[in-house]
């Protein structure tokens, strides 16, 4: 492993340790520089130009863990892992 002296490191991405301390004081009074990047969108995007509407329902815990346990094996979030059980069962149904 190569260890970067805070030197190299300025040199490098061409940004100061009291710049970095400035742009932190700055964020933490509200102000933020560089361009806008555009709107943040929160939540899953949309598949296809269609819209998607929320689906929810309750489990008792030791089921919510055993998901999130199956779900980390496969390296994924819960809510990927059940939308993938979802599609996968209608795949097998003919309905999807």
């Amino acid at each position: 492993m190569t260890v970067l002296t805070s030197q190299e490191i300025e040199e490098q991405f061409g940004i100061t340790a009291d710049q970095l301390d400035m742009w932190e004081s700055d964020v933490c009074n509200g102000i933020f520089h560089g361009e806008p990047r555009g709107e943040v969108i929160v939540g899953r995007p949309l598949l296809f130009g269609q819209e998607m509407k929320q689906v929810g329902f309750k489990e008792p815990i030791s089921i919510i863990n055993a998901i999130d346990k199956r779900a980390n094996q496969l390296g994924m979030r819960r809510s990927d892992y059940l939308r993938y059980l979802v599609e996968e069962d209608l795949k097998i149904a003919g309905i999807a």
